[in-house]
């Protein structure tokens, strides 16, 4: 139905009408162009509408696209307010839900009856948000359908970049092109024949939705993902018209900061309300593209999952190791001279320096595995698994979430775990130091009691161990150890070191 532009008739509008108006004067077919119109009118600004609103709208599109007075005009100015709703949001209503999921039913109808309404052979109507396909082809004259939304210099539909190929053998994409959706229905060729023997016609119908707003998930969580859906119909008076085997290539829009983890196939289930992977299986993955594979035909999306991409800067990482390495050598030196001089040396015999020598070796001594710790464990190894690996899992499971959170494996806790325990110690053995410092000066003795040794081992190892006990006591009560990420985790040491 794409046309060349130009001005329409002029048509005078209620400019009073409601929704709620429109809904009952539906039943008047002369005015169906009017309210079709001011329907769309009404919904044009969709992050207006309230939940009670989009209702009103589908149950409007859904009556004036079953109606048999619709003229062509009359079910682009409903398709277009299709098209609207689909950018609306609102939040999860259950009367909402029914009714534009009921929608998607009269659009698949719509998008196979729509061209034999016509007396076409195709027939198109593209909207921002929405577009339906529709053909009229003979049985004997194709072996196969593709059907491709091309990518455009804006994210909307575009209709010079919708093609419909009604003779195709295999999925082709025209070079120096980059298609975002593709769906082939390939059908069966007649037993000992080079082609159907038969003059019968099929109808095809293709919808394809900019985003799932009418279909809501309960098994799949989406955050930041768009996931486009894609609708194949086919009828046909032949039993040998039934789709043999139908592909799909989907394009994940990129998110900044991310890379795909994992995606699955799957269609969606009218019974159960949501998406189901019955009969359907992944493919390999190339250039971006993901590609599905299915027996039936039906609503289709690839749900995705990305994963957080951690960089670091490559110099900073050089001088963060280089820094480190230096610091170790200090440490290493300065606690060798400091046993020799303060334990094997003439006075390591006097009492009244223990304390003062203790502190001082048990501070070098948990700087020292805390820089080691955290230079052994600052590659995250789990960071390193290769994503074309996960991708080409074939298992075609539905995803939680858009979301990749990576499981804790315990080294990742383990390290943290330990940082935090030796910066606990370095901070409660100087603070030890410190006090017995103070004490010393005020009380202007040359030595402290005789529990003071013990004392201050147990404050400066017990109260860490206390600590970090706690903190995963605490912590295991959600989802992972220390409540972080596994990524967050690193981040954190790294910020610490």
């Amino acid at each position: 139905m794409s046309e060349s532009p130009g001005f329409n008739t002029l048509q005078i509008f209620q400019c009073n009408l409601t929704l709620s108006d429109i809904q009952q004067n539906l039943t008047s077919p002369a005015d169906l162009e009017m309210l079709a119109t001011s329907t769309q009118i009404l919904t044009s600004n969709p992050e207006e509408l309230t939940a009670e609103n989009v209702t009103a709208a589908a149950e409007i599109a859904n009556t004036l696209l079953l109606s048999a007075n619709a003229t062509e005009s009359v079910r682009v100015a409903a398709v277009a307010t299709v098209s609207q709703l689909l950018n609306t949001t609102v939040s999860d209503d259950t009367e909402e839900n029914n009714t534009t999921l009921g929608l998607t039913v009269t659009l698949d109808q719509l998008s196979v009856n729509l061209s034999l309404s016509l007396n076409a052979s195709q027939s198109q109507v593209v909207q921002p948000n929405l577009v339906v396909q529709s053909a009229q082809i003979s049985a004997a004259q194709t072996q196969g359908v593709q059907f491709t939304s091309l990518r455009g210099t804006s994210g909307s539909f575009v209709a010079d970049r919708i093609q419909l190929n009604t003779n195709a053998t295999q999925v082709v994409v025209e070079s120096g092109f980059i298609a975002d959706a593709l769906i082939y229905v390939r059908f069966p060729q007649a037993e000992g024949t080079k082609g159907r023997q038969t003059d019968s016609n099929i109808s095809l119908g293709f919808v394809l939705y900019q985003n799932d707003r009418f279909f809501r998930s309960k098994l799949y969580t989406r955050r930041r993902a768009t996931i486009r859906v894609l609708s194949a119909s086919v009828r046909g008076r032949e039993p040998n018209v039934v789709p043999q085997h139908v592909e799909m290539i989907f394009r994940p829009r990129n998110i900044s900061g991310t890379s795909l983890y994992d995606f699955s196939c799957v269609f969606w289930n009218y019974s159960q309300k949501d998406w189901s992977t019955s009969g359907c299986s992944k493919g390999n993955t190339s250039d971006g593209l993901m590609r599905c594979f299915c027996n039936h035909t039906t609503n289709f999306a690839a749900l995705w999952s990305y994963r957080e991409n951690y960089e670091y800067a490559e110099a900073l990482g050089v001088i963060s190791i280089v820094g480190l390495s230096l610091s170790i050598l200090g440490l290493v030196v300065t606690i060798i001279y400091h046993i020799k001089e303060n334990f094997f040396g003439k006075s390591h015999g006097q009492p009244s320096n223990l304390n003062s020598k203790l502190a001082l070796l048990c501070i070098y001594l948990s700087l020292l595995a805390f820089i080691i710790t955290f230079l052994s464990g600052v590659q995250n190894s789990s960071r390193q698994i290769d994503t074309e690996v996960q991708i080409h899992n074939r298992t075609n499971d539905i995803l939680n979430s858009d979301e990749r959170i990576e499981p804790d494996r315990g080294s990742c806790t383990a390290v943290a775990a330990l940082l935090h325990f030796l910066l606990m110690a370095t901070f409660m053995w100087n603070s030890v130091y410190s006090t017995q410092l103070v004490l010393l000066v005020r009380s202007m003795r040359r030595s402290l009691p005789t529990h003071w040794t013990p004392l201050s081992v147990t404050l400066g190892w017990g109260v860490p161990a206390c600590f970090m006990v706690i903190t995963l006591g605490v912590s295991y009560r959600v989802d992972n150890p220390l409540g972080y990420r596994q990524e967050e985790l690193w981040l954190l040491a790294g910020s610490v070191g």
